[in-house]
């Protein structure tokens, strides 16, 4: 009897010793992203499959209003509280990086060599020295959305394939009331939207420049082919009056509510349009120049390890990157969001390819360029004032490009001196 005492006692020590290590082995880092309903789904995906592979790591998720998201980041992790692992734009990893709000992928999970055979070039811009501090699950390009209702009623075919075609498209769908005010534009404008990126990395390079010279630290768009890129863009609305910004306030709430008839976006817009009941809605690559010149622009939202995480946290952190990073998880958020894979070998599959709504944004990668920024808000606001001088104060449109370029030229100055 004592002898079975004895081993009771032992056994059960033994148990309760197994069951403390394995919870001593349990871990749970944090993952931080701002809220954008079709990424938070996809995240959840991810979560729960990492969770199942992992099942001594969870994963708690965060997220906050985009405009509350990047203060909510800076004051969090100094203070040693807040994400393990952390989204943030592309177009942020300087002010990361200075900040030591990240550190570096350790390079025997992410081989350099490895990323820059398996990615999209794009991701690159993500390098420093030697290692890797962040990667993208997705990127994004610009297509031209299309109402097909409002096609059909204005007797057209299919979207436009030029430039000029655009122009010519938009007349034939824009529609005024009574008094002679806009009801619907042909389509829609704002530079506070995607149009920044439309006229500095595609209308600029199509009219023969370049938008920026010395890997993006000198402004090159006050040019001919940047006075004609800005005339192309401005006589929409005030010559052809087939649009006018501010227009229902926000583009993409003027071609959701079926008031506008084309509008340029990102592939992130397919899971919101996706969700608008009674839209018909379709995709083609933005229309090239009269010469045929097609280009198109990149951008992409990145994770990375936060310099809070340490040890285990470190190590679960790094799991959780491989596997967000992964052919798997990047098929994920193409199918919930609509954004592109991060790599080739999971984008360019011939259903991806050939996909009435993700293949436009497809092809656009491949002619696409990166806008390397190192105040995006600043640079885009730029623009955003350039039109407005236009509009508001009849400023020339040499005058106000002249004035943009000198703006974002100290933007650039002030940053990288």
């Amino acid at each position: 009897m004592k002898q079975l005492k004895k081993w009771m006692l032992g056994a059960t020590t033994a148990a309760c010793a197994m069951y403390a290590a394995g919870s001593a082995q349990a871990v749970e880092i944090e993952y931080w992203q701002y809220f954008f309903e079709p990424r938070v789904k996809a995240m959840e995906t991810l979560i729960e499959n990492f969770e199942k592979a992992n099942p001594d790591i969870t994963v708690k998720m965060t997220h906050f209003p985009y405009a509350d998201y990047r203060t909510k980041v800076a004051a969090a992790i100094p203070a040693g509280q807040g994400p393990d692992v952390v989204q943030l734009f592309y177009g942020w990893l300087n002010d990361y990086v200075n900040a030591q709000l990240i550190q570096p992928l350790p390079n025997d999970v992410f081989p350099p060599a490895e990323i820059e055979a398996e990615f999209f070039p794009m991701v690159q811009a993500m390098k420093r020295g030697d290692q890797y501090m962040a990667l993208p699950t997705a990127v994004r390009s610009l297509a031209l959305f299309y109402n097909k209702r409002l096609f059909d009623k204005a007797g057209i075919d299919g979207p436009p394939k030029t430039l000029d075609e655009l122009v010519e498209t938009a007349k034939k769908l824009t529609q005024t009331d009574g008094a002679g005010n806009l009801s619907t534009v042909g389509i829609t404008t704002g530079m506070n939207a995607q149009d920044h990126h439309w006229f500095r990395e595609v209308l600029v390079r199509q009219f023969g420049g370049d938008p920026y010279m010395d890997n993006y630290k000198k402004v090159n768009y006050n040019t001919e082919a940047g006075k004609a890129a800005l005339k192309y863009y401005s006589d929409l609305e005030f010559t052809h009056k087939v649009t006018a910004a501010g227009f229902m306030d926000e583009p993409q709430a003027a071609f959701k509510a079926g008031r506008a008839g084309m509008h340029i976006d990102g592939s992130f817009r397919i899971g919101a349009l996706n969700k608008v009941r009674g839209l018909k809605w379709g995709v083609a690559e933005l229309p090239a120049a009269a010469d045929g010149t097609q280009s198109n622009y990149s951008s992409y939202w990145v994770n990375g390890i936060t310099s809070k995480a340490t040890g285990e946290k470190y190590d679960a952190a790094v799991k959780f990157m491989k596997y967000v990073t992964s052919d798997e998880a990047m098929q994920v958020w193409l199918d919930t969001v609509g954004e592109l894979p991060a790599k080739p070998s999971a984008a360019m599959t011939d259903a991806n390819a050939n996909h009435e709504v993700y293949g436009p944004f497809i092809k656009g990668l491949g002619y696409a360029k990166t806008t390397i920024f190192a105040n995006e808000s600043g640079q885009r606001q730029a623009l955003m004032d350039m039109v407005g001088r236009m509009r508001l104060e009849s400023q020339s449109a040499e005058d106000s490009l002249a004035q943009a370029a000198g703006e974002e030229q100290k933007i650039l100055d002030d940053y990288y001196n």
